[in-house]
């Protein structure tokens, strides 16, 4: 007996679009339904009380029914979204879809993709972190990010102030860098409305935006943490640039090192908050991460470096040992001249010297408040 014809696209986007906005079916449930039911033009052909995974009642009779009219215009309006060029929506069936995610404990039910969505298909590397972040959390993740996207990494990362954007940001500064951003709302918002530039720069630089939301859909504080998982779940190692105890950044780090994937976290001050969350990390097996050799060693990167660093090209701080003895004094903490003054002995003269030579030279910056801090020069 020759099988019936495939349904039109339509109907099976149209079928992926209403299970997606059902409220009651998540993400595990329909990916139950798929396993068992093989094709999405199966989940409505026959009646709910037939299908393979258990629902609760009132979810099961409101599938017995014909399509609700909300659903129906919901499905209407984000048929006209995706009319704009650069406009996708990714369905579980679609070859585009990311492999990663697809073995994932709770993938997507379908998303929605704006920008290139050939950054897919490229290695993923997640660089996460603090919203709130210092000098040496947003340096460090702008210059892991920026070896890292010349290497051929893919970044990925959350849109969000702090270490997100200075990730974002670091891998479109590389030649030929490409950058995902994954939303906690619909692509119709940007939130924080501050990188609205950077939005606009991911798109403009072959980047893409991604989201599981529909379009319209506002930014609510539980969609970051489910926004996290698929951070974790696109990437094949995620590094955390700065997290204070129990932020968000350390559950999205444990995500993925139970998804299999290498966690990476950058070292800082035993004084600041915000590296308490990376040295736990560390404590529970993440790879204390110090320079690009500590990534490259466990993952091999997709091409060569462009600016290997060794030892005959690293950059050497100007002005002999008084700035030697400047930095080491400094280390990762944010101080004071005078407490500088205090641990090096300097004489006031020499050591503003050295500072001013330091600062031109892109080895320390001055705070707004006064106090200086390393920026880790590559």
């Amino acid at each position: 007996m020759t099988p019936p014809p495939p349904p039109p696209v339509d109907t099976v986007l149209h079928a992926w679009l209403r299970l997606s906005l059902e409220p009651g079916i998540g993400p595990i449930a329909a990916r139950s339904l798929r396993d068992a039911l093989d094709t999405p033009a199966n989940f409505f052909s026959r009646p709910p009380a037939g299908w393979p995974v258990a629902l609760p009642r009132a979810l099961t009779a409101r599938l017995e029914t014909p399509m609700q009219p909300q659903i129906a215009a919901m499905i209407d309006r984000i048929e006209h979204w995706r009319q704009t060029p650069g406009r996708l929506i990714l369905t579980q069936d679609d070859p585009r879809y990311p492999e990663l995610l697809r073995h994932i404990a709770d993938p997507p039910i379908v998303l929605y993709a704006m920008g290139d969505i050939d950054c897919l298909a490229l290695p993923g590397f997640a660089i996460v972190g603090a919203r709130s972040a210092t000098r040496y959390g947003l340096d460090g993740a702008r210059r892991f990010s920026h070896h890292l996207a010349a290497c051929g990494w893919c970044i990925v990362s959350g849109l969000a102030s702090g270490i997100d954007g200075a990730a974002h940001a670091g891998a479109l500064e590389a030649t030929g860098g490409r950058t995902i951003a994954l939303l906690g709302n619909g692509l119709d918002h940007i939130y924080p409305p501050r990188h609205r530039a950077l939005t606009e720069r991911i798109l403009g630089q072959h980047g893409l935006l991604l989201s599981e939301y529909p379009p319209w859909q506002q930014a609510r504080p539980f969609h970051f943490p489910q926004r996290n998982r698929l951070i974790a779940g696109l990437s094949r190692g995620i590094l955390v640039a700065e997290a204070s105890h129990g932020s968000g950044s350390l559950i999205t780090a444990r995500q993925a090192g139970e998804m299999g994937r290498d966690v990476f976290a950058l070292p800082g001050s035993i004084h600041s908050p915000l590296s308490r969350g990376c040295h736990q990390l560390i404590r529970e097996g993440a790879i204390l991460t110090e320079s690009m050799a500590d990534i490259e060693v466990v993952l091999v990167p997709p091409r060569p470096s462009p600016f290997p660093v060794t030892a005959a090209t690293r950059r050497r701080p100007p002005g002999g040992t008084e700035s030697t003895a400047l930095l080491s004094a400094l280390g990762c903490e944010t101080l004071h001249i005078d407490a500088l003054q205090a641990r090096t002995s300097l004489p006031a003269a020499t050591l503003q010297t050295a500072l001013l030579a330091l600062e031109l030279a892109g080895f320390i910056a001055c705070l707004p408040d006064g106090r200086y801090q390393a920026t880790q020069p590559d």
